[in-house]
């Protein structure tokens, strides 16, 4: 991609640092494959930048878009929020390695002269940042994190929200809720992460219902095992509906990533703490998420934090499965989306309350299908990844017709200390 360019395209260098699949990652392989496929992309070259090897690289390959890894040190890229803001030996050597990234993304920038550098972590957005400016090349970020204190250190929300506000020409957030987390952003848009063709079922049978009502019936949680996706508040709800509903069983479909092994021990540990061998299924990994949802009866999404979107409700929603959520970020936007309620939503970290919206739900099926039916028909209209991708190319095409950025990156301003 680095040739000659063709007459009239656009060209976006997008840059990820991570190439394990979170939701990110997996938005932008959807997010490709429609810019491929559908009218959106037309006049577009994209290419991706990751700074790890790993599944993602596959996914990104198998939709067409070319890849190139540029090595990373291994504890820059697998550092978490917590340690952002430290103060230590291994903070200085991630920042010496960011530095040296920064370089090494640099090159790749010059090389391919694109029009417009994109980044989608908020590891991405400070390093390509730099890269971009220094090169003279308007940067558009992506942002899928709500940047505030309940997420990140402070000093580190201070950071980027001043850099949100002068760095980027353009930002686009995956909710209103992270939107909110970014006061003073000049342009600002919103395209939710939209879910692929194959992913949907184009309309509910009659029967599902029925047909579900003759199977075991199994609450399942699907999302990578992490404390921000509340595995344990369902495993601890799980009691009271058993009390009530002993014919159900629980499934959490997931592995762990970045770092959460000892969250997943704990959440191992609490189901025999609970006695609940046999009633709650560790599954593991779902190489194919849609085939999961088809056998649940319910789909839960549990996180004891604002989630900043909340993808596996839209992937319920488009199979029928009816879903009880938790009420904070993006989640209500999603199901409140028509003014009537297509789900039922919960307060973030309250076990009891997940288990009574578990069991009204389990009391009435048909009722939960009719909610379901009318899920389904708003997710499609709203949530359709046709929809990102025109967005998402709309605001590229803004950055690049304002042209090429200044000499100077700018400085953000220091964070003033509480």
């Amino acid at each position: 991609m680095s040739g000659p360019r063709s007459r009239g395209r656009l060209r976006v260098l997008v840059l990820g640092h991570t190439a394990e699949l979170g939701g990110a990652e997996l938005a932008l392989v959807r997010l490709c494959e429609a810019l491929r496929q559908d009218a959106s992309g037309a006049g577009l070259d994209v290419q991706v930048v990751l700074l790890a090897d790993g599944p993602l690289v596959t996914l990104l390959e198998g939709t067409g878009t070319p890849v190139r890894v540029v090595g990373a040190d291994p504890e820059l890229v697998t550092a978490g929020r917590a340690t952002l803001a430290s103060l230590s030996r291994a903070s200085l050597r991630r920042a010496s390695a960011a530095a040296r990234t920064v370089v090494a993304l640099r090159r790749v920038v010059r090389t391919v002269r694109p029009d417009v550098v994109h980044t989608t972590t908020l590891k991405a957005d400070v390093l390509g940042l730099v890269a971009a400016w220094t090169s003279r090349v308007p940067v558009v970020w992506h942002v899928h994190d709500r940047v505030a204190p309940d997420y990140l250190p402070p000093a580190v929300v201070r950071v980027l929200r001043s850099a949100a506000r002068h760095g980027p020409r353009a930002v686009v957030a995956n909710s209103r809720a992270t939107a909110a987390t970014l006061p003073g952003v000049r342009d600002l848009t919103v395209a939710y992460p939209g879910f692929a063709p194959g992913q949907a079922l184009a309309a509910l049978p009659p029967a599902q219902a029925a047909a579900r009502s003759g199977r075991p019936r199994v609450v399942g949680l699907l999302g990578r095992v992490s404390p921000t996706k509340g595995q344990l508040e369902l495993v601890r709800a799980a009691p009271a509906v058993l009390a009530r509903h002993p014919d159900v069983v629980f499934r959490l479909v997931g592995a762990p990533a970045f770092g959460a092994g000892g969250y997943a021990r704990d959440v191992e540990a609490e189901v025999r703490r609970l006695g609940l061998e046999g009633r709650v299924e560790l599954a593991g990994f779902a190489p194919d998420p849609a085939a999961a949802l088809d056998a649940l009866a319910l789909c839960v999404h549990a996180s004891p934090v604002p989630e900043p979107f909340g993808q596996v409700v839209v992937e319920a929603m488009v199979r029928g499965v009816p879903v009880v959520a938790t009420d904070a970020g993006g989640v209500p936007e999603i199901l409140r989306a028509d003014g009537s309620p297509l789900g039922s939503l919960v307060p973030p970290g309250d076990p009891r309350a997940l288990a009574d919206a578990i069991i009204a739900v389990l009391d009435d099926p048909r009722a939960a299908h009719e909610v379901a039916v009318r899920a389904h028909a708003v997710a499609l209209e709203r949530f359709s990844v046709a929809v990102t991708a025109a967005t998402v190319s709309a605001v590229w095409r803004r950055a690049a017709r304002r042209g090429r950025a200044p000499r100077r990156p700018p400085v953000p301003a220091r964070p003033r200390t509480a």
